[in-house]
């Protein structure tokens, strides 16, 4: 009897999903970047003319500090998987 061809597993092991969401998330975060940081732009008035900027400068810093750490921890845990999946596409199949 034939056996029949192998099919892809309907699901991926955890391990291999995890890192496609860490991907995903470093992919994600200049989206989010952006838009918290127009997010100022849409803020309402205050009751002056002239608009009070101490607290969008805050706001800036904050949201630039946590931005810098996210991309930290993101780049950490992404170059960590890299390193301890044996199956990450690389230099594998080349007769080494």
């Amino acid at each position: 009897m034939a056996q029949s061809p192998r099919t892809a597993p309907l699901f991926l092991r955890p391990a291999s999903y995890r890192q496609r969401r860490r991907r995903d998330a470093a992919r994600l975060l200049p989206v989010i970047g952006v838009f918290l940081l127009l997010l100022p732009v849409l803020w309402a008035p205050q009751d002056t003319f002239y608009r009070d900027t101490a607290p969008d400068g805050i706001y800036l810093f904050v949201v630039w500090a946590v931005l810098i750490g996210l991309a930290m921890l993101i780049s950490r845990s992404l170059t960590a998987t890299d390193e301890d999946d044996p199956e990450a596409p690389g230099d594998q199949g080349l007769g080494q």
